[in-house]
C-alpha cells in the first residue's frame, strides 16, 4: 500500500480522513482495539457517557482543527462550556484553579503563609532557573504551593519525579507574583488558564468519543481492528502482527507507543536501549457512586491519602448524571481497599507519556532515524509528547498535507 498508519486514535483518524480528502485509496490502518479513538474513546454504560481515558474535550483556539471535526460532528451537536476547574486540598476545602489565582479563597493565615511563599521563590528572587523539574516547581511557584499542591499531585500522576525535565512546562501556568496579589486583593482571576483552555466543546450525552467513531466510519474500509503489532523493521520497512502477518508500504506512520513494540529491527541496539527508557504512565478510570460537593467540572485532588487524582464531575455537565469519574495510576490501586467501588471501570495501558530528562534527545534522535527510512510519527505516542487532541489533530493534519505534496 501507500500508506500504513500505527493507531486509530485521533491522529491516525485525521491522517486518514486528510488523505481520502486528498484522493489517496490506497491507505490502511491498523488498531489493536475493537474500536477506533484510542485514548480518547467513550463507553456508554447504563445509558451514561464514560471517557475511558479520563476528560478530554474540544479546545475552541485552533478555528482551523475546529472546523475540521465539525465535519464529522456538527457544532450544534457540541454544547460549550466554560473552564470551571477546581482543587480539593488536603484539609478538605475545595478551592478554583489555576492555585495561584484563587489563594484569596483559602484560610486568611494561608493566604499570608502562600504570598510569602512565592515572594521568596526564585524566580522572584532573581536566582537563575534550574534544570530538574522538582526544583522547578520551588523556584516558580514557591514552597507553599509546592509542598502542598504541585509536588504531591505530579507525584501521584507521574510517580517518582526526580528524572523528569522542565522543557515541558509550557504546559504550566506562567505565574506573575503582581496577578497574584491582584487576585488576593480584588477576589478575580487574573492571568490565563494553563494551555489558554478557557473555553471548550462537550457533549455530554454522546461523550468525547463520538467525533472519533464517526471519523472512523467514514474510512472504515481502510480500517483494521484487532490488529496488535508485534515488531517493526527499518531495514524491510515492515510491520508484523501478533498473528504473522506483515505489512508493508511506501510510507509507514506511527501513532502508538514506541515501547509497545516487541521487537525492533535495522534499528542500532544503543537507539533500541534509549527508546525502551522511555516512561508512561497507566491510568485507571472508573464510575463510582461517591461525588463531592462542588460546581467544578473536574478537580484536581493533591492529598495523597485520595488514591485519585483527578475527578471530573459529569453531573455538572450532565444533570442526569449520578456519582463522578475518578482517575487512579495503576500503583495506587491498592489504596481503594472497599471504597469507591466501580459502577464501571477501565484501565489505559498507555495514557501519560513521561517527560524525563534527556527524553528530547532521545526522540530527536529516534524520529531522525525513522524518517531516514520513511517511517514518520505523530502524536501523543509517535512523539512521546502529551499532546492534548487539538494539537494531535493539528500536527496530523500538517503530516498529512506535507505527505502529498
Amino acid at each position: 500500500m501507500k500508506v500504513l498508519i500505527l493507531g486509530a486514535g485521533p491522529a491516525g483518524l485525521t491522517l486518514g480522513n486528510k488523505l481520502k480528502d486528498k484522493g489517496v485509496e490506497s491507505f490502511t490502518i491498523l488498531e489493536k482495539e475493537n474500536e477506533a479513538g484510542g485514548l480518547c474513546r467513550t463507553k456508554i454504560v447504563n445509558g451514561k457517557a464514560i471517557d475511558i481515558g479520563g476528560p478530554h474535550f474540544l479546545d475552541d483556539r485552533d478555528p482551523e482543527v475546529v472546523n475540521f471535526l465539525f465535519r464529522f460532528m456538527p457544532e450544534n451537536e457540541w454544547p460549550k462550556y466554560e473552564r470551571n476547574s477546581k482543587i480539593l486540598m488536603a484539609d478538605g476545602q475545595i478551592i478554583g484553579s489555576p492555585i495561584e489565582s484563587y489563594i484569596w479563597q483559602l484560610k486568611r493565615e494561608d493566604q499570608v503563609d502562600y504570598l510569602e511563599a512565592i515572594s521568596q521563590a526564585g524566580c522572584n528572587m532573581g536566582t537563575p532557573m534550574p534544570e530538574k523539574y522538582v526544583d522547578w516547581i520551588y523556584w516558580k511557584l514557591g514552597r507553599s504551593i509546592a509542598e502542598n499542591y504541585m509536588l504531591p499531585y505530579n507525584k501521584k500522576v507521574y510517580g517518582h519525579l526526580d528524572d523528569m525535565g522542565t522543557y515541558w512546562l509550557y504546559k504550566l501556568p506562567s505565574v506573575s507574583f503582581r496577578e497574584t496579589i491582584m487576585s488576593c486583593l480584588d477576589h478575580k482571576f487574573y492571568g490565563k488558564y494553563p494551555c489558554q483552555q478557557t473555553i471548550f466543546y462537550y457533549n455530554p450525552k454522546l461523550g468525547y468519543g463520538e467525533v472519533w467513531t464517526r471519523m472512523a466510519d467514514r474510512i472504515k474500509q481502510h480500517i483494521q481492528y484487532n490488529k496488535t503489532i508485534e515488531s517493526i523493521d527499518f531495514d524491510a520497512r515492515t510491520v508484523t502482527d501478533s498473528e504473522g502477518t506483515v505489512y508493508t508500504a511506501d510510507v509507514i506512520i506511527t501513532t502508538v507507543p514506541w515501547t509497545s513494540f516487541r521487537k525492533i529491527n535495522g534499528m542500532p541496539e544503543e537507539l533500541v536501549k534509549k527508546v525502551s527508557s522511555l516512561r508512561s504512565r497507566s491510568l485507571d478510570v472508573r464510575w463510582v457512586k461517591e461525588t463531592l460537593d462542588t460546581d467544578g467540572t473536574w478537580v484536581y485532588c493533591p492529598d495523597e491519602k485520595l488514591p485519585f487524582h483527578r475527578t471530573t464531575m459529569q453531573c455538572n455537565l450532565d444533570p442526569t448524571f449520578p456519582g463522578m469519574i475518578i482517575e487512579t495510576m495503576e500503583e495506587r490501586l491498592d489504596m481503594y481497599g472497599d471504597s469507591y467501588k466501580p459502577i464501571y471501570r477501565y484501565m489505559n495501558e498507555y495514557a501519560y507519556p513521561v517527560n524525563t530528562i534527556g527524553k528530547p534527545e532521545i526522540m530527536s534522535e529516534l524520529l531522525s532515524f525513522a524518517k531516514e527510512r520513511k517511517v514518520l510519527a505523530t502524536g501523543r505516542w509517535g512523539e512521546h509528547m502529551h499532546h492534548n487532541s487539538d494539537i494531535t489533530v493539528r500536527l496530523a493534519m500538517e503530516m498529512a498535507d506535507e505527505l502529498l505534496k
